[in-house]
């Protein structure tokens, strides 16, 4: 085969990306979407997951190209991780996805290298431009949006086609990542995670078709259940972890002063959100969770729509100087329900019975006396906000 001048070749070379296209049993259309993929770089990786077509005949006729193969289909997540490891090896920073079906058109690659240029290290996705496509599947609208709130919630950060498997990845950020996930719902666990990771996010507009005769794989039922499980635990991850991480993280890396007065003395909040994020501060901080009360305020004030940064601050009446004094009236307050002393008997003559009925005393005790200074403190700031604040929030 004679010499040939690819389009994109030096920006390839330069910024050291690869195109990686995965594929499984695609033959119809795995040499289409090869050929125009060899009119932009020859920087092409294919990784054959398995496939039982005439997809190995089809990749003798690129001895030059890098190629993968796999004795068995391991899924879409894996058959990439391989890909991107085999890039890293040979000496790349940077792989772009592009499924094997032909919706993907090489045209694109170049608003990739582009935002790359531009923006820097990030993960980088192609936005479908679906309202201008003809024959787009029902699923595949559907799960689009779906995809899209999940991503939102999981993250707090916005993209407008978190579904799209064509993208630009990171590979020295993905290098040591280790994910739970193999088939389709890699390509969401990977975004998030990398959101998590604190990678930027970008996205570019890019054309997508439907042919009539497409292969896929996607299993309606059995993936869409999946990536539903893989959005469960993510969201829970999330707001036990990731939110509460990231609000103690700004913290602590920037100047407390500044925060408090932007996300406090500043913030837009109503008088009612603030007075109930300073309330429920106070009722986590006494709840008698201990070690824990910081991380579930924030996760639980995050649904509550509450001020988290208010809700943490108020928790933080749970600060060893001030823990004697709650132990006391948690035990003094179950004290006067049970009709017992304030504290605990501590002679000798201590039983399991004993220690049993202290911690029924203490728990019941904490837990009323968290709602009640709960309560006190969360009425006591809005009368305080009616006073010296103008409630300028909608």
């Amino acid at each position: 085969m004679a010499p040939r001048d690819y389009i994109l070749e030096k920006s390839f070379e330069e910024l050291k990306v690869i195109v990686v296209i995965p594929t499984y049993n695609n033959a119809p259309k795995l040499e289409a979407v090869i050929q125009d993929a060899l009119q932009y770089t020859s920087h092409i990786l294919i990784v054959n997951d398995g496939s039982a077509d005439e997809t190995p005949q089809i990749l003798k006729h690129y001895p030059k190209l890098n190629v993968l193969s796999l004795e068995q289909n391991s899924g879409k997540g894996k058959a990439m991780l391989r890909a991107f490891a085999k890039a890293i090896e040979l000496g790349y920073q940077y792989a772009i996805t592009m499924d094997s079906d032909g919706q993907h058109q090489a045209k694109d690659l170049e608003v990739f290298l582009d935002k790359l240029k531009a923006d820097g290290v990030a993960m980088i996705v192609g936005a479908r431009k679906m309202d201008e496509v003809d024959g787009v599947p029902g699923g595949s609208s559907f799960g689009h949006k779906f995809s899209n709130f999940w991503f939102r919630l999981e993250t707090g950060k916005a993209l407008p086609d978190t579904q799209s498997g064509y993208r630009l990845y990171p590979l020295k950020e993905l290098e040591n990542m280790r994910f739970f996930t193999s088939r389709y719902e890699f390509e969401i666990e990977s975004l998030v995670r990398l959101s998590w990771k604190g990678v930027a996010l970008h996205w570019v507009p890019i054309d997508v078709k439907y042919p009539e005769d497409r292969i896929t794989h996607f299993r309606k039922f059995w993936d869409f259940f999946r990536i539903s499980l893989l959005n469960s635990v993510l969201v829970i991850i999330a707001l036990l972890w990731i939110k509460p991480r990231d609000l103690y993280i700004r913290i602590r890396r920037g100047d407390l002063k500044a925060f408090i007065l932007n996300e406090v003395l500043q913030t837009q909040d109503s008088n009612n959100t603030i007075a109930a994020s300073v309330g429920f501060g106070f009722f986590m901080g006494i709840f008698p969770v201990w070690g824990f009360q910081m991380l579930i305020a924030v996760a639980l004030a995050i649904p509550l729509k509450l001020n988290k940064a208010i809700t943490l601050i108020a928790a933080n009446i749970s600060i060893p100087p001030v823990i004697p004094f709650i132990i006391y009236f948690s035990f003094l307050t179950g004290g006067i329900i049970m009709g017992k002393s304030a504290l605990p008997d501590l002679s000798s003559n201590m039983s399991l019975d004993n220690i049993a009925d202290d911690l029924i005393q203490y728990y019941m005790g904490a837990v009323i006396l968290a709602v009640l200074l709960g309560l006190i403190t969360g009425i006591v700031s809005w009368i305080l906000l009616r006073i010296f604040r103008n409630d300028t929030a909608k």
